[in-house]
């Protein structure tokens, strides 16, 4: 997704921004960009976020962590040979060593 969210996903996150209900985004709260950590009109603010397999660089963004809340990592079962293969080259730590999901903050 790019852009402001429009037409009924706007309507559903302004619906979700609306209710007392606790809210929990899967990946990155609709409506934030997660490369930039842009908050889009209208864009989800979540309690907590889980996001899958490593954190997106936008939801560490000042900007963004309002839109986030507490935000978990799950482990997607990535193997880490991947991350280091040639075409990648991310330098990831052992990070599901105490469990499938971890607090990041």
């Amino acid at each position: 997704m790019s852009g402001p969210p429009t037409g009924v996903t706007a309507e559903m996150i302004t619906f979700a921004d609306e209710s007392p209900a606790s809210v929990l985004s899967l990946d990155a709260p609709s409506g934030l960009d997660s490369t930039t950590g842009e908050a889009h009109q209208p864009s989800v603010r979540a309690d907590a976020t889980l996001t899958l397999a490593l954190p997106k660089i936008g939801l560490k963004t000042g900007a963004a962590r309002a839109q986030v809340g507490e935000l978990y990592l799950s482990d997607v079962g990535i193997p880490e040979s991947l991350y280091r293969a040639k075409s990648l080259q991310i330098a990831v730590p052992r990070l599901f060593d105490e469990g499938d999901v971890v607090r990041v903050w």
